[in-house]
């Protein structure tokens, strides 16, 4: 167990991660040490008894896959402090990848869902403003979170944005948002900040919101509005990624103001983009359907 805490000391004192993403990786390895209670003990045979329980839980690939990221990462720093002599997880290779198409919300329950919260009182105005700016500026839940009222600029109707890896970039909020943004600050967020917070999103207690409770608004905008397929925060950011691209946005641009690292992350919003042109084309099209 303490080999675990040390390292999560580690992943955010030196690697500076977040908390959002220090949990994930706390998750993971207790898990480990729960299958066999010492982490340092782990040989040939109890590697392959793991991989065993993993699949045998009809977990998806890509969960497996992160989980043993996880682990080869932990053995990696165990191997690197001298803990260990062989890290029998360094060659466990990640299953084939499952290719699956971001989900993204249809237009027609977006609106819904921007008009099923009062805009009369401050809860409402914030759960309001909370899904407008997630489909606006495509930023992650744990970025929403953290947004103080300092990183916003309502003249050039940009918000700075401190992401992954503590990596800074600027996003951009359109007539909509900056409409409701305006009122929350006038009247809601005036209600809600009782402590004094400099954070934008509050809870009715005057602390900032957990990512877990935007994650319920969001449940309940889609149970309010009687959509029968589960969105989320990410959902919401898809279809950011999905509507720019659709609308004419260029693969670089949307890359830039989602804060993706690398352009191979985005791309697979091309197939949701190129699935749409298909589907145009062969309505469109004389020959381009049977």
């Amino acid at each position: 167990m303490k080999e675990i805490l040390a390292y999560l000391k580690y992943l955010q004192a030196v690697r500076k991660y977040s908390e959002h993403t220090v949990l994930g990786y706390r998750e993971d390895l207790m898990e480990l040490y729960d299958f066999k209670n010492d982490v340092l003990a782990y040989q040939e045979k109890d590697v392959r008894d793991y991989l065993e329980y993993l699949y045998s839980r009809g977990l998806s690939r890509n969960t497996i896959s992160r989980k043993l990221s996880s682990i080869r990462s932990f053995y990696h720093y165990l191997e690197d402090e001298g803990k260990i002599s062989l890290n029998y997880f360094g060659e466990v290779s990640n299953p084939k990848r499952q290719s699956l198409l971001p989900k993204y919300v249809r237009d027609s329950d977006l609106e819904k869902m921007f008009h099923v919260f009062s805009m009369d009182d401050a809860l409402g105005q914030r759960n309001t403003l909370l899904l407008e700016m997630l489909y606006a500026t495509g930023v992650r839940v744990s970025e929403l979170v953290g947004i103080r009222i300092s990183d916003i600029n309502l003249y050039d109707r940009t918000i700075h944005i401190l992401g992954k890896g503590r990596k800074e970039r600027v996003v951009f909020f359109g007539t909509y948002c900056d409409n409701v943004l305006r009122v929350y600050l006038e009247d809601g967020y005036k209600i809600l900040n009782q402590k004094k917070s400099g954070y934008l999103f509050l809870n009715k207690f005057g602390d900032v919101l957990s990512t877990r409770y935007v994650r319920k608004v969001i449940d309940d905008a889609v149970l309010r509005c009687g959509i029968e397929y589960h969105i989320s925060p990410h959902t919401l950011r898809h279809t950011f990624a999905t509507d720019m691209l659709n609308q004419g946005a260029d693969l670089m641009t949307v890359k830039e103001l989602l804060g993706h690292s690398s352009v191979n992350t985005t791309g697979i919003y091309t197939h949701v983009s190129n699935e749409r042109l298909r589907q145009v084309y062969e309505f469109a099209h004389p020959r381009g359907k049977e």
